[in-house]
This record gives structure tokens, C-alpha cells and sequence, in this order.
């Protein structure tokens, strides 16, 4: 009788791993090119800035997609067109532009296409992971999770590097190459063992998620970590350009490059600490800390100790988003790929308010981006606020 092999998890993780790099180069490589893109195809800068709009909003109609279908079609299946999608994506920002009459339509459709992949990968990687039986899920979680800033400083600070080598009119190829990894990772989730989350039939369904006041709990909690962090990285070149009169090169890399870089500093050491400290009390000091760095960022008039903050800004927001997943999905056990989808689009949601939010504020103060920001100190505030809540909650279930 043969000897049946211990499935190799580990396997599932690297896979993961690079689903998250995946998203993170679909999330970050185009916003890199927009000034070229503007240029080379005519397109006026109002028409650019619907990219990102139309990526978040791809990304919120699969998070309703999961919610309903993805148990039916099974997870393998899912996680392997995610990669395909996301590659298609990349490939064809390349070429479709070109090939359609109109270079606008051809950029869309290739945005829609690896947002599809992007979405996909943001609600499936976090439960195949929860399925796999690690010992401790939360510093599993928070090490998965860190794997998207890796993924975005490397294609930040790689595509510059590449673009002061060899021009940025090589983008394309620069693009294509990027693609090598989704590509690639297709073999991964193929071949790697991939748990059930919850038995089939099993899984809450949405209304029976909506009856419950510890989803709601759990949805703000994301709606702030998507507003917390992407208030900030989404404004933290503009407003270090502004604040310190660096050049925009410069301020893309010491923006939101050491933003990610501290953000993914925080979930590794969680990822390898975590056991020490209990999940809640890191948060809600990391909801003070995100607070402190709003506000420090929005009424210093040091420029350097603004820029501080900014930065410390990422380590504070690095476990709010896998933190809320880990206590969603211990609190929650039978809400299956219905709870991480809900999950996804409240962090989704708030990822777009937050930034919309500072800018509206901004412009409305005479382009004054330092009161924008102190209005996205509302985030953090909302964020401690209602995991207090949650620990009421813990308390008079305990009594």
C-alpha cells in the first residue's frame, strides 16, 4: 500500500505570497506611466484620473461577484483565473492601445481586466490561507498581507530603475515583464494544496451575515483600515512634493515607497512576534499611533518631522487590514468566502472615501493638503472607537 504524502502547505503559501505581489504590481505599475500615457496617446489628464476609479470599482463588483459565486465555481479554479486575468492585463496595457481605434478604450480594458485579477486575488488568497492548518493564523495572516508592500515597493522602486536605464519609452516591455510573474504563479495555485474554508452548504450567507451585529462591527473596522492607509499613501507624494519642494521622482520614492516599506515592517514583525501581544491591543495602539501621525502630519510646521509622520504613518496602519481579517474569521468561523468578500469590498470602500475624501477637504481649504489630512484623522478615530466596541462585545459574551 503506498505511503500517502503530507500535502506541503507551504507551497499554498508562497503562492499566496506572490498573488499578493501579483495585486500589488495591478494596484501600482500604471498610476507609474499616467503622465506618459497622457502624452504619448493625447488622452487629457480628467480621462487618466478615471483609471484608478475604474480599477477600485472592478475590484467592488467582484468583491459582490465572491460573495455569491465563487463556492459554486470552487476556489482553484477562481485563484488560477485571478493570475490569468491579472496577466492578460498587463500584457494587453501594452499592446491594446495601439491595436483599438481609440488608446483610451484600449487602456480601460486593460485595466478592467487586471482589476478583475486584483479583486479575485484580495478575496481568496486570505481564506485559502485560513483553511491551511498553520498554528497561528494571525501571524500568518499578517505575514501574507505584508507580501502586498513588498510587491509594491518592488515595483516601484524596479519600473524606475528600469525606466532611468532605458527610457521610459520601454515601458511596455517593462510591463510584459511584470506579467512573468502572474504567469508563472498559474503553475502555483495549480498545483498546491487547497483547503475548504467551511464544508459545503455550510457558509453563512450574506442576509445571515447582515443579521449579525459582529459583521457590522467588523465591516467598519474595515472601512476605516482601507481609509487609513490609502488616505494617506495615495496622498503622501502630493503632499511631500508640496510640503518639502523635492522633485516628483523624489517624492514618489520617499512617499509612498518608505510608506510601504514601514506598513510591511509592521506586518513582519507582527508575522513574527504576534504571539506576545494580543491582536486587539496592538491595534488599538496602532489606531493611536495612526491618529498621532495625522494629526503630527497636518500641523507640524517642520516639513522633515510632517515627512516623519508620513512615513511612520504606514507602520501604523500595517496590521489594521489582516488584523480585522484574523479576528473577523476567529469571531465569525462558519462566514466562509461571503465573509471575506464583504470584508474586501468595506476595506475596497473605504480605500476609495478616505482618499476622495482628503482631496474634497483639500480643495475646499484653497489646495491646503495639510487640512485634508487632518480631516482623514477621523479614520484612526473611528477605527479605535469600534474596536472598543468589539471588546465590549468580548467582554459581555466572556460574562
Amino acid at each position: 500500500m503506498a505511503l500517502k504524502l503530507k500535502p506541503n502547505y507551504k507551497k499554498t503559501l508562497r503562492a499566496c505570497y506572490l498573488g499578493f505581489v501579483t495585486q500589488a504590481i495591478a494596484a501600482n505599475f500604471a498610476p507609474l506611466i499616467f503622465l506618459k500615457l497622457h502624452k504619448d496617446y493625447q488622452i487629457p489628464l480628467g480621462l487618466i484620473a478615471l483609471i484608478p476609479t475604474a480599477f477600485f470599482f472592478t475590484q467592488l463588483i467582484v468583491d459582490i461577484f465572491c460573495a455569491k459565486f465563487v463556492d459554486k465555481i470552487g476556489y482553484r479554479k477562481s485563484i488560477i483565473a485571478s493570475e490569468v486575468f491579472s496577466a492578460l492585463g498587463l500584457i494587453a496595457l501594452a499592446f491594446l492601445p495601439e491595436l483599438l481605434p481609440s488608446a483610451f478604450a484600449g487602456i480601460m480594458i486593460s485595466v478592467v481586466f487586471y482589476a478583475i485579477g486584483s479583486g479575485l486575488i484580495e478575496v481568496l488568497c486570505s481564506p485559502i490561507i485560513e483553511a491551511c492548518p498553520f498554528e497561528n493564523k494571525e501571524k500568518t495572516m499578517s505575514l501574507l498581507h505584508s507580501f502586498y508592500c513588498w510587491g509594491w515597493l518592488g515595483v516601484t522602486v524596479i519600473s524606475s530603475l528600469l525606466f532611468t536605464a532605458f527610457g521610459i519609452d520601454h515601458w511596455k516591455y517593462v510591463a510584459c515583464f511584470w506579467a512573468l510573474i502572474p504567469l508563472y504563479n498559474i503553475y502555483n495555485f495549480a498545483t498546491c494544496p487547497i483547503e475548504k474554508l467551511v464544508d459545503s452548504g455550510k457558509g453563512m450567507t450574506i442576509l445571515q451575515l447582515f443579521r449579525s451585529p459582529l459583521f457590522w462591527v467588523a465591516a467598519v473596522l474595515m472601512v476605516s483600515s482601507g481609509a487609513c492607509e490609502l488616505s494617506m499613501a495615495q496622498w503622501a507624494s502630493a503632499f511631500v512634493e508640496s510640503g518639502l519642494g523635492f522633485s516628483k521622482t523624489v517624492c514618489d520614492l520617499a512617499g509612498p515607497c518608505l510608506f510601504a516599506l514601514t506598513m510591511g515592517i509592521c506586518r513582519i514583525f507582527y508575522g513574527k512576534f504576534g504571539e506576545k501581544v494580543e491582536l486587539t491591543k496592538f491595534m488599538l495602539g496602532s489606531g493611536l499611533l495612526c491618529l498621532i501621525c495625522y494629526i503630527t502630519a497636518s500641523l507640524s510646521q517642520n516639513a522633515l518631522l510632517a515627512l516623519a509622520a508620513c512615513i511612520l504613518c504606514g507602520f501604523s496602519v500595517g496590521i489594521m487590514w489582516p488584523g480585522t481579517l484574523s479576528i473577523s474569521s476567529k469571531k465569525i468561523p462558519t462566514g466562509g468566502t461571503a465573509l471575506f468578500a464583504l470584508l474586501a469590498m468595506a476595506g475596497d470602500l473605504g480605500g476609495s472615501i478616505g482618499p476622495s475624501a482628503v482631496g474634497m477637504i483639500s480643495q475646499k481649504a484653497g489646495d491646503n493638503l495639510q487640512k485634508g489630512i487632518l480631516f482623514g484623522g477621523i479614520f484612526p478615530i473611528l477605527m479605535i472607537l469600534f474596536l472598543i466596541i468589539l471588546k465590549l462585545m468580548k467582554k459581555k459574551e466572556t460574562e
